[in-house]
Order: C-alpha cells, then structure tokens, then sequence
C-alpha cells in the first residue's frame, strides 16, 4: 500500500524524470514545479452547488442570522421531535402492562424517566453530542469523519497533504498537547483490527438509526391503537398501513414544506400535553413532584429487583427520537435544536409525565391506558384527534434522518449509489433519496402487519435505540479524548453516569430478544453486509488502480507516440483514483489509438466534511510539455455538496476554470524565472509581451478544441473479479455480491448527468 503525500509530491517526482523518458519529441522542454498553493484552485463544477453560497453550512456556528435560526427552530418542531413527544402514548402502558404492583412504584419509574430524559436526551445530546457536529452534520458518519480528519483511521488510501489546507476540513482543537490523546490516536493509526472495527462501529451505529427509521412509523402510529375500543386491532393494522404509505409519498416534498405543514401540529400537541399534564399534576396528586429525589429510583429496584431491571426496556422507550436530534441535524441547525428542545419540548414531555404519574397515584387500574384516560373528559376528542395527527407524522424524525445518513454513507463509499435529491435551495442538508424511502416505506408495512402488536414492536424498536446510544457515546469519548482533549475527570463523570444508564438499557433491552428484540439486529445485519461488502469492493477497487496507476512519465510516453492521432476536439477521462491515472487509460488507448487535443483527466474526491467551499475545491495540474494540452483535476466534494447539474452549465464553467489555470500557471512561471535574474525594465516589459503570447496561444488551444464540437466523455467501466488462488468467500463477495451491487445501482454517468450521446465507455477487468 502506498502512503498517500500529495499530488505535489506524487507528479514532481514522476516529472523530473519525464525529459529523459521521452525520445523524439520535437520540442525540448525543462520541467519547472510549482507549489500546489500557487495554482487555480477556484469556483466549481456544480452550478447548482452555487446557490447554497449565501446560505453554506447554515448548521455550523457561521450562521449568525437569529431570524433563520427561529424559522429552523419552528421547522424542527415538526421534523426532529415527533417521536421524542408522542412517547408518553405508550411508555407507562409499557412498563406496567400488568398494572401497578406497589403506588410507591410510580414514583420509581417517574425517577427513571424524568432522569433519563435528562442526562440522555437534555445533558448529552442537546448540549454535548450536538457540538461534535462535522460542519453542521450529525449523525454516526458525522463523527466517524471527525476522527478520519483527526487521525489516519480511513481504510482507503486517498488523502492528500491539500485537503488539510481547506477551511472546512481544519478543526479547532485545543493547543494543549496530552499524552493520552497523543498515544490514543498513535493506537488507532497503527492498529489495522482497530481501523476494521470503527469502520464495522460506524457502520452498525448507521444500520441501527437505518433500523429506527423502520420502526419509528410503525410504533408511532400503532400508539393509536390506545385510544379506542371501537376498531379491532386488524382493522387498526391496516389503517396504519395506509396512513405508513401515505406519509412516505409526500416525502418528495423534502423538510423545508413538511417541516412548516408539520410544525403547527406538534406544536399545538405539545401545548395540549404540557397544558394537560400540568392540570392533572395539580389536581391529582402534586406529591409526584418528590421523584426528582434519585433515591426513589434505588427504592424501586429494591423492592422489584429483576423486574425493575426489565422494565428499563419500557423506560427506555421515553427516550425514543433523542438520536434523532443528532441525526436530523444537517436539516437545521445546532442552535435552533437546543433552543426547541428547551423551551418546547423537554418541559411540555416532562409535564406530561408528572401528570399522567399524578393521575395514576389514584387510578392504578388505568395503567394500561395511561394517557388517554388522565385527559379531562370535554377534552378527549379535541386531544384525540391532535394525538392521531401527531402519532401519523411522529415517525418524520427518523424518516429525515435516514436520508442524511445514507447520503453521508454514499459520499464516503459506505453504501451503493443511490439517487440524492436536494429539495431546498436555502438549506444544503435537506435532503431525500427515492430509493431508500421506498425500501423503508415496505420494510414499515411489513413490520407493521407482520407484527401487529405494539408491544412487540417496542421491545425491536428499544434495542435499536439503545444500540445507536451506547455506540454514539463510544465514538464522543474518542471525540473528547483526541480531538476536544478534555479534562479526564470530566470523561470519567460521563462514563460513569450517562454511559453506564446506556449500558443498563441495553442490557435490559437484550433481555427481550426473543420477543421481537431480534428485528433491528436483523434489519442492521443484512444493511451492515450490504455497506460492507459496497466497502469492500469500493477498496479493492481502488487498491488496484493505485497499485497498476500510469505515471505522468508513461502518460506523456502514450501521448507523443506518433502512432496516437490528436484529433480535434475537448474531453474529459472521469476516474476517482486521485494518486495518478487510472490503468484504464492505457486499455483505452489500445482500443481505440486517437486522443483529443485537449484532454482533462477528472478525479471526484470525496472527502470525510459535510461541505467543500466552490472556491476550495479544485485542484489543477498541467502535464509537460504544454503542447500536449493534458490536464490533470482533482474535484474535491463534501457528502452535503450538490454533485449534479445541466450539461451546457458544467461545460462552461470547466472551461472558464481551465482558462483562468492557465493564465495564473503561465504568470507563475514568469515570476518564478524573475526571480532567478536580475531583470532590466525592457526585459521585464518583454518578457510581459512574451508571458501575454504564451497565455493567448495556449487558451487558444482550448477554443480551438471546443470549436470542433462539445465536450466528449470518457469513461472506464471496471469489473472486479477475484485473483486465482483467492477463498470461496472472497470469490462470493467480489465475483457476485459486489459486481452484482454495481449492476443494480446507479451508473457513474448517472450520478454525474453524463450525457449518453457523448459518453464513450471502456470496459476492464480487475483481478484483485
């Protein structure tokens, strides 16, 4: 494997080489380097990308603007929390589904939930997993992008000394230097098990959020099954299909329209619950208000022991949508959720608790029904129908979610390319992805008739949240070890707390396997070999293509072979191996011996940040001698970045960039021979005269080019197959799984909105 130290370092010592390799060319050339710093690394190849300058990375502390952080806020009601607060639905019939055994016991569980929402979803995720976002993004990939930046833990070699000079990619760490942060990231370098495992963590964390956003419409709109008697739990079933199929076509629509069409709703049920919850505290039993006393809590368990430890899988269940507040986070923005969180949402849940706990001090037989029967009588059917709507859209936050992730997933080469909308101009991170919407819409209706039971349903949906839990805090302890270099006590105070509550959930949950517990390990297992095997073959891939790449000196070789045609005309050779030129190159050149007189070959990099700013994100190169018009790009994209626009606007933009390289490249060597002599006014003022000519006639090279027609496309199309000699399992996953993977999903050509008129396409086979 070859380290990866930069295209500057890679081509300088491939080109001083160049001059004695190549015989026979007619002009005599002296290969003058350049810094990487001195060249056009300006604007984009996305025009679309364009639009969002005004509004770039509306999630990270750049945005200032307190009317768009309240318009997010007020969105975010209707996306993040719909799962968060409808949970008081169906928590308490879920930890006591055989009635209230001891009234002491009601404040026990009270403790649990009001501390568990506190230290889990208030304390650690609103104001501390929230401020580990990656530019505004959140989520498990979000994370795993900030330890890849911050120490060499990516298994793919792609990385470049420039991606450090980008704005977006610097983090502000502390300038303290500690030696438990030095030795863990030293471990994680140089420890290949270690990289396996945090790229198999990631994934898994990312399959069990996938697995959230499968369950969350199911139990959300099975929790009004509680609320009447009149249709049987089969009738209800189907009507919640429905409703599930309903809810996922107007997923088109994208957050900024569902967010405002949803907010009112959730706002409205919010008050209701809050206002609700507050009555029934005052007039049943205000008394409850002693469960903030922990103790309650140790009392609980020492009177039910085991079944205390059970019913932590039902407590958990209050906590149920807080990953989303991270997840969802690309949508909005860290500000807006903590001020939605802390006004709205975590005082109207917790007043809904404390008032169906105080309705339930005198009424334990209507455990089963907790919240519907604690709502005052001539507020039933209002509260009724606002507790419909919001069990319909509580499952958006998880919907929302899952399109960030795979969107993260597909950038950092952890998922099938699937087709990535962005649905508003104003917000880069709102994001949908027709197919996997599709594919979580029918894995919802399945589970949901399939299972037909809530509580079933709750048992799978608690072990995938404490899953995604329990790994989140893995990952934020090497955040805050490595990268923030926080105090150690503080680091211990939470993983003594909040990662230790984490853990007890989880075991409890586990408890409940059999029960429907299984669900989400089956749905992250078969997504886990899904992105695994995508990874895999992803690698191997490009392993290939790095260890068999065409140096610049074979490159110049090939090209002034006098038995290869130059014809007229511009094109551009797309691969994503950023360490040379693809060994697709030279197969093309023996089928079909002709070159255009401009040739660009593109490398798309994508890179572990939400966002690459359009001004950062090219870097450009020209092969010696110039006369050979060949160019060498590397488009550098972030997972937020737009990747597609129209034809006729990518063309003139690549043009205008190639143009402005070109002048900026030729001055640069007119300084560079400046500074090498003493120069008189007259030569300086003929050496311009020269500098002018050399600039004319090399863009004039380009228009000439472009006058024979339009861009044409070069493509390579590579199959994998697995090397003689290699294991039957090796054999099952490149030779069918993977190649059969790339069969199924989009095309490079789609991705990119290559037009087929103009594309030409040349097949290889790797043998890896």
């Amino acid at each position: 494997m070859e380290n990866s130290n930069g295209i500057e370092e890679q081509w300088s010592n491939e080109e001083n080489h160049v001059e004695k390799k190549v015989e026979g060319h007619e002009t005599s050339f002296k290969c003058e380097m350049h810094s990487w710093k001195e060249l056009v690394k300006h604007d984009s190849f996305d025009f679309e990308a364009s639009r969002f300058i005004a509004s770039q990375g509306h999630g990270s502390p750049k945005v200032v603007d307190w009317g768009t952080i309240m318009k997010l806020a007020f969105q975010s009601i209707g996306v993040v929390y719909g799962d968060l607060g409808t949970s008081p639905l169906y928590v308490l019939p879920g930890i006591f589904p055989t009635g209230v055994k001891h009234n002491d016991d009601i404040l026990g569980v009270l403790s649990l939930i009001f501390y568990s929402l506190m230290l889990i979803t208030l304390i650690k995720y609103v104001f501390i997993v929230l401020a580990a976002n990656d530019n505004g993004d959140g989520g498990t990939f979000a994370l795993y992008s900030l330890l890849c930046r911050h120490a060499k833990v990516s298994l793919t070699p792609n990385q470049l000394a420039e991606d450090k000079e980008l704005s977006d990619y610097q983090l502000h760490v502390p300038n303290r230097r500690l030696e438990r942060a030095s030795f863990v990231k030293s471990m994680l370098e140089n420890n290949q098990i270690i990289k396996y495992f945090i790229l198999f963590i990631t994934m898994l964390g990312t399959c069990m959020v996938l697995g959230d956003g499968i369950l969350t419409p199911c139990i959300s709109v099975g929790g009004v099954k509680e609320a009447t008697s009149v249709l049987t739990d089969n009738m209800i079933t189907w009507i919640s299909a429905g409703i599930l199929i309903i809810l996922f076509q107007i997923q088109r629509l994208g957050t900024d329209k569902i967010g405002y069409s949803f907010a009112p709703i959730l706002t409205i049920w919010f008050f209701f619950i809050g206002i609700i919850g507050f009555y029934n505290f005052v007039k049943y039993d205000p008394g409850v208000i002693k469960a903030v006393n922990p103790m309650h809590i140790v009392a609980y368990f020492i009177r039910n022991k085991k079944n205390a430890w059970i019913s932590l899988g039902g407590v958990i269940l209050c906590l149920t949508g807080s990953e989303a507040l991270f997840a969802d986070l690309g949508h909005f923005s860290v500000r807006s959720i903590q001020i939605s969180s802390c006004t709205i949402v975590f005082p109207s849940v917790v007043l809904a608790y404390f008032g169906q706990a105080s309705y339930l001090r005198k009424h334990n037989q209507d455990a089963s029904n907790a919240f519907y029967s604690s709502v005052p009588k001539p507020l039933y059917w209002p509260m009724f129908v606002v507790a419909v709507m919001a069990a319909i859209i509580a499952s958006q936050s998880l919907i929302s979610a899952s399109f960030s992730i795979i969107q993260q997933s597909v950038a950092l080469g952890c998922f099938p390319r699937v087709k990535v909308v962005h649905t508003s101009s104003k917000y880069k991170g709102q994001v949908y992805v027709p197919e996997i919407n599709t594919l979580l819409m029918l894995a919802c209706v399945g589970v949901t008739l399939g299972f037909k039971n809530t509580l079933k349903i709750g048992n799978a949906y608690g072990i995938a949240v404490a899953f995604v839990f329990t790994i989140t805090s893995a990952f934020l302890v090497l955040v805050m070890i490595m990268i923030w270099k926080t105090k150690i006590y503080f680091i211990i105070i939470y993983a003594l707390t909040i990662g230790l509550l984490e853990l007890l959930f989880l075991s409890s949950v586990l408890y409940k396997f059999v029960d429907g517990g299984y669900l989400p390990l089956l749905f992250a297992l078969t997504l886990v070999t899904i992105m695994y095997l995508w990874n895999y073959g992803y690698r191997k891939q490009y392993m290939y293509e790095l260890e068999n790449k065409v140096s610049t000196w074979k490159l110049v070789e090939i090209a002034s072979n006098p038995s290869i045609y130059r014809v007229p005309g511009f094109a551009l050779f797309y691969t994503e191996l950023v360490h040379g030129i693809s060994p697709i190159f030279p197969h093309y050149v023996a089928a079909i011996p002709a070159l255009h007189s401009v040739l660009v070959f593109v490398s798309i990099k994508s890179l572990p940040i939400s966002t690459v700013p359009p001004e950062e994100r090219f870097l450009f190169k020209q092969v010696e001698p110039h006369e050979l018009a060949i160019f060498l790009c590397v488009v550098r994209y972030g997972y937020n970045d737009v990747r597609t626009e129209q034809e006729c606007s990518f063309k003139d933009m690549l043009v205008n960039q190639l143009k402005e390289f070109i002048r900026k490249d030729v001055t640069n060597n007119s300084i560079l021979l400046y500074n090498t002599s003493v120069a008189y006014e007259s030569d300086v003022m003929e050496a311009t005269r020269i500098n002018e000519e050399m600039v004319q006639r090399e863009v004039g090279i380009v228009d000439d080019a472009l006058k024979f027609g339009d861009v044409v496309y070069l493509m390579g199309e590579s199959e994998l197959m697995a090397s003689r000699g290699s294991s039957l399992l090796k054999k099952l996953a490149i030779n069918h799984a993977y190649n059969w993977l790339k069969r199924c999903v989009r095309q490079p050509e789609e991705v990119f909105m290559i037009p087929r008129e103009r594309l030409l396409k040349v097949g290889m086979t790797y043998e890896v």
